[in-house]
């Protein structure tokens, strides 16, 4: 919602609209809010729709954008990293990589391209060796892992696998998810795992931080309770493949199960891979009665239930996204 988006940049914020299409910051929509890092998250976080009240027809939302993936060797890798080989320096030999950091946030098919880079195979080698891979995934997923391939650092050992690496992925979202603090978790709010997982890849894609994840996942049940569609410009980006900061009215009447503003409920999957903190949100997300939320500018999303007072949040977060865009060396991502 602006309700915003892929991912770990700035994030955008996104807006939820109740049927009708939004073009301004991120806001957070219906049931089910962008890679901002943009693609659901840095100052991605965007804005929520109308919710069914008077307003525009649409208002400008924001994706997330990439995040940062910190190398254990103390170098910082930002923005289209995706996952990142680390790197050893051997004196008699040329560097190899070691491990693989595959960061928060990141889709099933960036996480395919940075094994296939870390593994120097062939382009597409690891997206097609999920036949042969035997994943533990769930029932509900249907033999796509997007959702369980678990953000963390994997060694590569000596003779590293497309298949072993994934394998190690699910096992450990496995062990993360199917806990008795989980499994309880997304019991209680009425949820199965599978479920309170594609709403953790929606609040890691839409958070601004780790600080809104509560309250984002709150709009997200909030909508839901009311019989609200989501609005969330991550799950549009999801679907098109991308990561944009700005979706249009036209993004939004896409036919896509993943069309968050056409469509009421969960998406059908995850929309990225979320990491821990995503998922406690999930589970016990902040009390409160917020339908929509914002980021105006970094370090201020502003939730609230009042369809006027998130209209006079967005007026201002496009007021700022023009004066930024005016200024010497601005540009749009």
């Amino acid at each position: 919602m602006q309700m915003n988006t892929p991912r770990r940049s700035p994030r955008s914020s996104r807006t939820a609209r109740d049927g009708r299409p939004a073009r301004g910051g991120r806001t957070a929509g219906n049931t089910g809010a962008t890679p901002a890092r943009t693609g659901a998250t840095p100052i991605r976080k965007g804005t929520t729709g109308n919710g069914g009240a008077p307003g525009p027809a649409a208002t400008v939302r924001l994706t997330r954008r990439g995040r940062v993936a910190l190398i254990v060797a103390g170098a910082v890798v930002a923005g289209t990293a995706v996952a990142v080989p680390l790197l050893t320096m051997g004196d008699d030999e040329p560097s190899r990589p070691t491990s693989l950091v595959i960061p928060e946030g990141r889709r099933a098919v960036q996480v395919y391209e940075a094994v296939d880079k870390a593994l120097a195979l062939p382009p597409g080698t690891t997206k097609k060796s999920l036949a042969r891979a035997d994943l533990k995934l769930p029932n509900d997923a249907e033999g796509n892992p997007e959702g369980y391939l678990f953000p963390a650092t994997y060694p590569l050992g000596d003779k590293p696998t497309p298949e072993g690496l994934l394998a190690a992925m699910v096992d450990t979202a496995n062990r993360r998810f199917n806990g008795a603090p989980t499994a309880a978790g997304a019991q209680r709010n009425a949820l199965n795992v599978y479920q309170a997982v594609t709403i953790a890849s929606i609040v890691q894609a839409e958070a601004a931080g780790q600080e809104d994840m509560g309250k984002v996942a709150r709009v997200v049940f909030n909508r839901l309770e009311r019989g609200m569609p989501l609005q969330m410009d991550s799950t549009i980006n999801y679907a098109l493949n991308r990561s944009t900061l700005a979706t249009t009215a036209k993004d939004t009447r896409i036919d896509s199960p993943y069309n968050s503003y056409q469509r009421m409920g969960l998406p059908p999957t995850p929309i990225d891979n979320p990491g821990e903190q995503a998922m406690r949100a999930a589970i016990d997300p902040t009390p409160g009665d917020w339908l929509y939320f914002v980021t105006v500018k970094p370090g201020d999303t502003r939730f609230t239930a009042d369809y006027a007072e998130h209209q006079r949040n967005v007026a201002e977060f496009t007021r700022n996204q023009r004066a930024a865009a005016g200024a010497p060396g601005a540009r749009e991502d």
